[in-house]
């Protein structure tokens, strides 16, 4: 069983050929001041990686504190509908965290939050997760919005503390981090409790480079592929899959839970046996999550494969 640890929000994507006609349909006001057409889509990393979990037939349960809201129940609901268990979120009167996409012509995203006094920075540190549990995932805005942040750091150190594998994608949001520097530091001071660490390039540079310490690192190279660098020594490489990309809102978090889900068909879920996967193992591994990945950004939005698409 894998429990994933995070935030939940709702995307907020614009639609192709909405700009420059406000609601309504009537003409835009002179000098070009219509706004885009959004469409609300529900995310967050952490969120999205426990949809595709339940997806690819995983055991998963999401941890998580999600508002009462309107929105809020759609994200309950959709976490559920993936088969993902909900027994350890916790609801909040609070309003849901919104982010705003930006698509580039390549489809790569970028955002911007509303996220002050939203129902997930409150969450706070869960009871002993159940018998069963084998992996614990986090990353992205619950790991850097506080006062939350602490409470999904103490998570993460207890549960490595305990011998479980972590996994970590930093998902790095320039726009929510105050001070970079604060924020590298914590980030090194994560590593030593990190199973499998996951980055894509962009994460990387703003870090200053690629770190050591977790069992594995994986880096994701869009159009080039993925990589993995283990503590014993194992490189591998593989190239991404070719498809007509929408955009590449959760293609990222697809990989997470990929990778979970592949290393859990390999009895991989624990360091030790982490550390035993070979070349041929890690190909494999990877070989799916660039293929789950691949769908992904063939759909508008964080919409993750099911197992039988991947055969």
């Amino acid at each position: 069983m894998i429990v994933v640890a995070g935030e939940s929000l709702i995307d907020l994507v614009p639609q192709p050929g909405g700009e420059g006609r406000p609601p309504g349909g009537e003409s835009p006001p002179p000098g070009g001041g219509g706004l885009p057409t959004l469409l609300p889509r529900l995310g967050g990393g952490p969120y999205n990686t426990a949809v595709a979990l339940g997806r690819l037939g995983a055991r998963a349960i999401f941890c998580s504190r999600i508002s009462t809201d309107r929105f809020g129940d759609a994200l309950l609901a959709g976490v559920r509908a993936a088969g993902v268990d909900t027994s350890l979120v916790v609801r909040g009167p609070e309003p849901t965290t919104l982010a705003v996409a930006t698509l580039g012509a390549d489809g790569s995203a970028g955002y911007g939050f509303y996220a002050e006094g939203t129902a997930d920075r409150l969450f706070e540190l869960p009871p002993p997760l159940p018998d069963g549990v084998r992996a614990v995932a986090f990353g992205t805005c619950s790991l850097v919005l506080e006062p939350g942040a602490s409470a999904y750091e103490a998570l993460l150190r207890r549960e490595a503390g305990r011998g479980l594998l972590t996994l970590l994608d930093p998902n790095v949001r320039p726009g929510l981090i105050p001070d970079p520097d604060a924020y590298r530091r914590r980030f090194a001071g994560w590593l030593p409790q990190v199973s499998v660490l996951k980055l894509s390039e962009d994460d990387a540079r703003w870090l200053g480079g690629v770190p050591q310490g977790p069992l594995a690192v994986v880096l994701t190279r869009g159009a080039a592929g993925l990589s993995v660098r283990t503590r014993e020594g194992v490189e591998v490489s593989v190239p991404a899959v070719p498809v007509d990309v929408v955009d590449t809102i959760g293609a990222g978090d697809t990989v997470n839970a990929a990778l979970l889900h592949a290393l859990a068909a390999r009895g991989a879920l624990a360091p030790e046996a982490l550390g035993r996967l070979g070349a041929d193992d890690w190909r494999g591994v990877l070989d799916y999550a660039a293929r789950a990945a691949a769908v992904t950004c063939s759909r508008t939005g964080a919409e993750p494969p099911y197992g039988r698409e991947l055969g």
